[in-house]
C-alpha cells in the first residue's frame, strides 16, 4: 500500500516568520495561503502554519536514548542523503539544534539518525533517517 500523506495543522506566532524558516531555511514548497495560514510542501506531506499568536509551543520532554527529547513534536522520515543534506543545511543557516544530528539506539533495530529544532514559534521538529527504513517498526 503507499504511503499516505499526513497531514498536519500547527500554530505560529509571526506568518513571516513561518514563511522564511519553512520556505526558506528547511525549503518547503509554499502550497496555498491566506492572511491567516500557510501550506507547505513538506517532503510530501501537507503541514500548515496557522496564525495563532496565543497558543505557545508545549515544552515538556521525555528521556529517548539518553537524548531529552522535546514532547510534543512532528517530523518525517527521510533517505540518509536527504537527512545529511537538509542538516548541513540547518547548521549553513545558523538554526540552532535542540538534539544535535546524531545516531542513536547505535547496533540496535531501530538505529537511526535524529535530529531537533524548533522553528520560530517553538514548534519542534524531528528529522529521521534509516540506512534501511524497512527497519522504522522494527522491534528485534
Amino acid at each position: 500500500m503507499p504511503l499516505a500523506p499526513f497531514h498536519l495543522a500547527f500554530p505560529v506566532h509571526d506568518l513571516e516568520a513561518a514563511r522564511r524558516f519553512w520556505g526558506g531555511v528547511v525549503g518547503c514548497p509554499e502550497g496555498r495561503s491566506s492572511e491567516g495560514w500557510i501550506d507547505f510542501d513538506f517532503y510530501g506531506h501537507q503541514i500548515v502554519a496557522h496564525l495563532a499568536p496565543g497558543v505557545a509551543a508545549a515544552g515538556g520532554s521525555g528521556v529517548v536514548d539518553g537524548d531529552d527529547v522535546p514532547v510534543p513534536h512532528f517530523g518525517v522520515v527521510l533517505s540518509m542523503e536527504e537527512w545529511h543534506a537538509l542538516a548541513a543545511r540547518l547548521g549553513d543557516a545558523g538554526v540552532t539544534f535542540a538534539i544535535e544530528p546524531h545516531i542513536r539506539f547505535k547496533g540496535q533495530a531501530g538505529e537511526q539518525a535524529t535530529m531537533f529544532f524548533r522553528d520560530p514559534s517553538g514548534n519542534a521538529i524531528e528529522i529521521k533517517a534509516f540506512a534501511d527504513r524497512s527497519r522504522l517498526f522494527a522491534t528485534d
